[in-house]
């Protein structure tokens, strides 16, 4: 199915470049390049990538589904035979996890399942006088992989392609 053609019918409001595999290629080089061959697919040891609209390969960040997230291990770029996952974007992906208004501790409930989680270390829970501490992400030290959402009660917390969008819940730059 041609994605375009889906956009034009107003079945997909989704920017496709945000949920592509790490070391994507810009988006229309992407769709040009890739085979939808899903050997990124089978290549990845977590499970975050599955085939998406077209056959193209995308990220599922859905709670629950890649506990690991991603762990950028690059098999997928050392499986993808047309190029469309280069070597040459660095970093892979420039992504953050972001905080929704669910979030426990906005709600004045002690939880830092995410902080605990977060392999790199990018969510503190600063102290608050008088409140329960809340998460705070370090843009600059975020990843992007996703493993803080596995855990998450409340499944509060998002991955955006743009640590600007994140800003407005609780992230540090």
């Amino acid at each position: 199915m041609n994605p375009s053609r889906r956009a034009f019918f107003g079945f997909s409001r989704v920017d496709r470049s945000s949920l592509r595999p790490p070391w994507a290629v810009p988006e229309a080089d992407f769709t040009a390049a890739c085979t939808r061959c899903s050997d990124c697919v089978a290549a990845c040891p977590t499970g975050l990538l599955v085939r998406g609209d077209g056959g193209y390969p995308q990220t599922d960040f859905t709670p629950g589904h890649a506990p690991d997230g991603c762990t950028f291990c690059g098999a997928c770029r050392a499986a993808c035979p047309s190029g469309a996952l280069s070597a040459a974007i660095d970093p892979p992906w420039r992504r953050v996890a972001g905080f929704g208004d669910d979030c426990l501790a906005s709600r004045g409930v002690v939880c830092r399942t995410c902080g605990e989680r977060c392999p790199v270390d990018a969510i503190h829970f600063p102290p608050r006088l008088g409140g329960v501490a809340r998460p705070l992400l370090d843009a600059a030290a975020c990843n992007g992989c996703g493993a803080c959402l596995a855990d998450c009660p409340t499944r509060a917390i998002r991955i955006v392609a743009d640590p600007a969008a994140a800003v407005s819940s609780g992230v540090a730059s």
